[in-house]
């Protein structure tokens, strides 16, 4: 049995930690815990890249509405335990949310940029700031010479992203492609929430992801594509949030191919699970 990694919960153990790194290239996987196999690529991917890792598990309150699944939020802490021993994983930074977030906290870090491209951003208003001072903490009391982030969350990623380039952070950011299921759902913490029923549909997502950007490539009108798309996923179920063309740096919406790398990105909702995804044209 896999020895279970070093686990700190304080800002002067983690400290203590770090030091005794020495000068050991490290890499940062930030998580909410509930571990798939989507978020252990990240430590695999994170193992090339340095010689000890650091894997946080913090489900991060500032990122949650008050209507959403703060309280609910899947916590699976031996399991996540267990699977960082197998991968030997250096350390767990643990901290809690009065660890993060002390008495009388008072400075936060708004994003604008990709976080204000009308993708999550328009559905869920507090979300970009909730991550980007979670994550500008995390560089901080880490100082990781680099930081795994999914595909998955590709507006996430293009924020972080933004933010470290603009406050001149620690890591350099690393994007690893979305790990997906067989069937092609993108895994997710939230997976666990789909009924039976759910989660055969739940691939219609990606399907649809997948047609659109062939279509796109093969000249088609990407508005027209867009309102296929849109329909076939309403049809399929689901509540659709949005279903958009950006450009995959800067995800400004785009009109023809000739403007730039495109992305294709998707929320939509299926009974009380809120699925995004996204793939590259």
């Amino acid at each position: 049995m896999a020895q279970a990694p070093r686990v700190v919960r304080t800002i002067p153990a983690l400290r203590r930690a770090l030091v005794e790194f020495g000068a050991a290239t490290t890499a940062l996987v930030p998580t909410m815990g509930a571990l798939h196999e989507g978020h252990l690529t990240l430590v695999k991917h994170a193992r090339k890249r340095a010689r000890r890792i650091v894997v946080s598990i913090f489900v991060n309150p500032t990122q949650f509405a008050p209507n959403e699944d703060f309280g609910s939020y899947p916590r699976t802490w031996r399991a996540d335990l267990a699977a960082l021993g197998e991968l030997k994983v250096d350390l767990v930074w643990a901290p809690t949310p009065t660890v993060m977030y002390p008495e009388r906290f008072a400075t936060k870090v708004e994003p604008a940029g990709p976080a204000k491209a009308g993708l999550e951003d328009k559905v869920r208003p507090h979300f970009f700031g909730g991550v980007a001072t979670v994550c500008s903490k995390l560089f901080t009391q880490v100082q990781p010479d680099f930081a795994m982030f999914g595909e998955k969350d590709y507006q996430q990623l293009r924020v972080i992203t933004q933010v470290v380039q603009d406050l001149n952070l620690t890591p350099k950011i690393m994007g690893v492609p979305t790990v997906r299921e067989k069937d092609g759902l993108a895994m997710s913490s939230r997976n666990a929430y789909l009924s039976p029923e759910e989660r055969r549909t739940a691939p219609v997502l990606y399907r649809t992801l997948k047609s659109s950007a062939r279509r796109i490539k093969a000249g088609e009108s990407i508005e027209a594509v867009l309102n296929v798309g849109r329909d076939d996923i309403r049809q399929a179920g689901f509540a659709l949030d949005y279903l958009e063309a950006r450009h995959a740096q800067t995800l400004q919406p785009v009109a023809s191919r000739a403007d730039g790398p495109i992305r294709l990105l998707v929320a939509a909702k299926i009974g009380k699970t809120r699925l995004i995804d996204n793939v590259a044209v």
